[in-house]
């Protein structure tokens, strides 16, 4: 599986650098710290992150708590505060958009490591819950939300579906890409019979299959993998001895 992706947000460079380099050790994917709420989104647009690490006091007129209303609302990941202050209007703002965890500095790598997983652990179990209201089918095809709206996707157009962390991306045949929260078991039965599970992270449609070998089978110009525990059913479901 894919590493989990984090962006940090510190306007004081050394500690920035410092949480990035412990986040690299215990073996996350950092992106280039962001220092300002203008820096960050752009950041976060960029990566695509799984978890945002956000300094509450931010130099500038939008700070840490700005950052994550914007997120809020407008994304879909869990954040975890940073600060050196815990007086109570601070924490009375930071309550306010539901944080993951609240690290107060200085905090220890262990203390980092687990509030992050529980974060990631905690938004995974949520999401696997609320994501079915998100996916509907009709008509031999699949309605994903993204944000306010449901893209219409037809079965027979999409060639596979990949689970990267607490993503799900639908490559459809003309390699547009639909990146949305949720895991392969919602998806699959959802789906019809052309679709088949080859490997843990992928579901492929057996109608866009142009070459089987030992160990991938290419489908749209590009190589998925088959896992060891699925092929069987693979070749099953297309009658290859």
């Amino acid at each position: 599986m894919a590493k989990v992706k984090i962006v940090v947000v510190e306007d004081e460079i050394v500690i920035a650098d410092n949480i990035c380099e412990i986040l690299t050790d215990l073996g996350y994917d950092v992106a280039e710290p962001a220092i300002s709420y203008s820096e960050a989104l752009q950041t976060i647009n960029e990566h695509k992150p799984d978890l945002a690490i956000i300094d509450i006091n931010l130099r500038g007129k939008k700070d840490g708590i700005d950052i994550a209303q914007t997120l809020k609302s407008d994304y879909c990941f869990p954040y975890i505060f940073l600060t050196s202050n815990t007086d109570k209007r601070t924490v009375d703002r930071a309550k306010k958009v539901t944080p993951s965890a609240y690290l107060v500095k200085p905090f220890s790598k262990d203390e980092l490591y687990t509030a992050i997983e529980i974060a990631i652990s905690n938004f995974e179990k949520k999401t696997a819950e609320s994501d079915l209201n998100d996916i509907t089918t009709l008509n031999q095809s699949l309605f994903i939300k993204q944000k306010k709206l449901f893209i219409k996707i037809k079965f027979e157009d999409i060639l596979y579906i990949k689970s990267d962390h607490v993503y799900v991306e639908i490559l459809s045949n003309d390699n547009h890409k639909f990146l949305v929260r949720g895991s392969l078991n919602e998806y699959i039965s959802k789906l019809d019979s052309n679709f088949v599970r080859i490997h843990r992270g992928y579901i492929i449609n057996l109608m866009h299959i142009t070459v089987i070998d030992q160990d991938y089978v290419e489908i749209g110009n590009q190589k998925v993998p088959i896992g060891k525990n699925y092929r069987e059913e693979l070749l099953q479901r297309i009658n290859v001895g």
